[in-house]
This record gives C-alpha cells, structure tokens and sequence, in this order.
C-alpha cells in the first residue's frame, strides 16, 4: 500500500477507547497501519490506557491523565485536554470510532470536543443504541453534520442508517493483515478441536448456545474438543454451565491471546454464535488464515462473508439441533470440509488491507477539501 501520485496526504487523528481486547479496537489499530501506508500523518487518540494491537503513528493516550477516583473534574480535565491537542495539531479530519450510546455526551463531543473540526464518525455494530443512543432521530442530525459516516457492514449501511435518515453514509468493512496466515509456530491445543473466540459476554455471544450444540453434535465423541479462547465478565458463570454438560471433560477455556493466529490456523473450524455484530472479523481472520467458519446467520456480516458450502456453513435459524448438525457436518464430512478450506483465503482477498486501505484513501480524498 502505498500513495497514488498526485493525491493529498492529510494529518488525520483516529478516536477509539482503547487499542486491545475488542475487533473493533483491532480495526482502529489496522486503520492506522492502512492510512499511514497510504502516506497519511496519523494520530491514535485512546480514553482507556489499554494498548495491545500493533500500530502505527503518534499516540495520545487519554487514559494515562486519569485520576484514580475517576471523579467528574477529572473526566471534564481529560476531554478539556483532548480539544486541546485536536485544535493545537490542527487536525485536517477525526476519525471517531467509539461507541455512541449515552445522547447528552455525544452532543458535547459533537458542539464542544469536535466543534467547528472536520469529523467522520464510524459505525462498528447493528445494535442501534450503541451508536445511535436512545434517541435515534434526534442522533441523526449529528452524524450528517459530519464529513462521512462509514459503516463496517452494507447491512448496517442501508438497513440502519439510510433508514433512519442518514444521507452521507458509506460502507467501509474490516480488514485482515495478510501476514496472519503466515502462522510458524504450533498451536499450543493438541489434537482436533472447534474454536470460538470473543469477549465472554454472554448476553451478546451466547457461548451457552454453542456449548448447548456441541453437545447435541456429538463430535465429542470422536474426541473433538471445543476450545473457547477469551476473557470477560462471565467467564465463571460459562465454566459452570460447561460444567453441568455431558460433554464437560471435551470444553476448555483459554484466555485472551493478543496473538491467536496459531489458534485459529490449528482449528477443524472457528463458530460464530452472537445474537448480533457489526463485522465480525473472527470470520475473516479465520478464512484469511484458512481456517472454515460455521455460523449463525445472525444480523449485519456472515452473510457479507460466507458463501454457504463454498467457504463455510451458515445457518439460518438459532436451532441447537441445526448448529449441532452443521458442527458434525464440518468434523466428520472430509470431502465438504477439504472444499471449504479450498475456498477460504481467496473468498476474503477484498476484505485485505491493501484494499481496504485503497477505500479509506479514495473516502478521504473526496471528503476533505
């Protein structure tokens, strides 16, 4: 990736809450990596003092001038700081990827952080309220007084946003860094295993599901194992569900790995079961790497990226029954499963970064003048 000639570079500022744990802080790190590929000055600015996903550009990290008490003088000293260093660098955009769920602080982002700044807000998830707020039409007006709103998913774009009237919206998804599949070292599971990795927040991944149709899949059997790599507030309340299965000895729990590529690559196949996502890009650092997918056919992303029998499984209904058979389909089928993995890498070469970053260049060409 690198600059077409006789195309503007521009001095861009990336907002996130932080640079780990999530996909989309993932997205923001790689976005940074894309845009200064493309010979763009960048910035990181991060609310959390997490930084884990490798980036590239100057970091203001807002989350070092925390005070412990994290009283409300010390939140206003930080966003105070925060408009002070986006006037000083004189910014020629924001690019703002933080959720946007509570209205009232989104409007002073928008009239006092952002104020007469040039800003392009990005949309990373289909639940409406965790970035439209509560008050979604009202929510509206700010996003088309930016330059653009970019969206992860072409469900999100015209399903959510056109819908509910934004007019400057565009489609940007996720994207893999080549270099994943050039996994060297082992994985450190043994064996044949069905992985599934995410934040353990249940209420949006629903683990339980996947536990309940590894279970009625009994792949367990053949000594297939399930491995569920993460970390998160339920993480102790899934161990006990794991726990009360017949199938309990086959289910291990890793932690969050900020490198899980040799994980992944050592996987029969990586599941996707959330009640909804944005883009979620376990599926395409799966495909990218090699790796098969199954996956519900859940709300705004597999469908954008699995072709169902070409390159993975994907599953209409939340059925345990159904995800069950796809999971033994994919273990025990050697024909069906040689021909996904066949097709995985190449299904997902327009989601790379060199393209990826090509969209991001071409946005910031025509937005900013």
């Amino acid at each position: 990736m690198t600059q077409t000639a006789n195309q503007s570079t521009f001095k861009i500022c990336l907002v996130s809450i932080s640079l780990a744990k999530g996909g989309a802080e993932r997205s923001v790190a790689m976005c940074s990596q894309m845009l200064a590929a493309q010979g763009h000055n960048v910035h990181i600015a991060v609310l959390n003092d997490d930084v884990g996903f490798p980036f590239e550009g100057t970091l203001f990290n807002m989350g070092a001038l925390k005070n412990t008490n994290g009283s409300v003088k010390s939140r206003l000293q930080r966003f105070i700081a925060l408009r002070k260093y986006l006037t000083s660098e004189a910014f020629d955009v924001i690019i703002d990827h933080r959720p946007k769920n509570q209205y009232f602080r989104e409007l002073f982002y928008a009239y006092y952080v952002y104020r007469n700044l040039k800003k392009c807000y990005v949309i990373h998830s289909s639940n409406v309220p965790e970035y439209f707020t509560h008050r979604t039409k009202s929510f509206v007006k700010v996003y088309n007084s930016t330059v653009k709103t970019v969206t992860v998913s072409d469900y999100i774009t015209n399903e959510i946003a056109v819908k509910k009237g934004v007019t400057n919206v565009v489609t940007i998804h996720n994207a893999f860094n080549a270099n994943w599949g050039k996994v060297e070292v082992q994985s450190q599971v043994s064996g044949t295993y069905i992985l599934s990795y995410g934040r353990l927040v249940d209420t949006i991944k629903d683990f339980k599901f996947l536990m309940q149709s590894f279970e009625a899949s009994l792949v367990w059997k053949q000594d297939i194992k399930l491995v569920i790599m993460g970390n998160g507030p339920d993480e102790a309340q899934l161990k006990l569900f794991a726990n009360s299965l017949t199938c309990a000895a086959f289910i291990t729990f890793l932690p969050f790995q900020k490198v899980p590529f040799a994980i992944v690559k050592g996987a029969r196949c990586v599941t996707l079961t959330s009640k909804y996502e944005g883009f979620p890009m376990v599926l395409v650092e799966s495909l990218a790497i090699g790796t098969p997918v199954v996956s519900l056919d859940i709300v705004s992303g597999p469908s954008e990226i699995i072709k169902h029998r070409k390159n993975g499984l994907l599953i209409k209904d939340r059925d345990v029954s159904q995800f069950g058979e796809a999971l033994n389909l994919i273990a025990t089928d050697e024909k069906l499963y040689l021909k996904l993995k066949q097709h995985t890498i190449p299904s997902v070469q327009a989601f790379s970064m060199e393209h990826i970053g090509i969209k991001w260049n071409k946005l910031l060409q025509d937005a900013i003048h």
